[in-house]
């Protein structure tokens, strides 16, 4: 998403996505998986809340796991192939303009995680999708906790 200053500067929103597997105690980082692709669903409700705000804004904690592998796309309103419940991440500062959201997501079956979507509402097919990542597969069995950690970072171009 970007946001024009008018002094000819380019003010950026910018995701990103970093994800480990934590396996009998074990923790594998999988490192950074896919940033950038923020919706346009999220954009709209940005400039929506500046309107009329609602307490939802603060709500985009809940993390969602799937095997879909269409490509991502700025249009996307939801994970192509959703497994598991939503799980809430906790929500910190990163610093002072990165919103960092991190969720354990424990897996209950054999599972080849290939994507991943941040939203505002705990239940699948509610709320709005912040982002949306797809990435090469990782697969899981049950007991195996997925955990991602999404971050939004937004540049004041300075």
């Amino acid at each position: 998403l970007l946001l024009a200053t008018g002094l000819g500067g380019v003010q950026v929103m910018e995701g990103s996505l970093d994800i480990s597997i934590i396996r009998d105690g074990i923790v594998y980082p999988f490192g950074c998986v896919g940033h950038k692709v923020i919706t346009t669903a999220f954009a709209e409700f940005v400039v929506d809340q500046l309107i009329t705000e609602t307490s939802v804004f603060g709500d985009f904690k809940y993390h969602e796991i799937g095997t879909g592998t269409t490509a991502e796309n700025k249009t996307d309103t939801a994970l192509e192939n959703y497994v598991e419940a939503r799980t809430a991440g906790t929500q910190v500062e990163d610093s002072s303009m990165v919103y960092k959201s991190v969720a354990s997501i424990a897996i209950t079956d054999t599972r080849a995680i290939t994507e991943h979507g941040i939203f505002n509402h705990a239940t699948h097919g509610s709320g709005t999708l912040m982002d949306r990542t797809v990435f090469a597969a990782v697969n899981l069995v049950s007991g195996d906790v997925f955990e991602a950690t999404y971050k939004l970072t937004v540049s004041d171009n300075t």
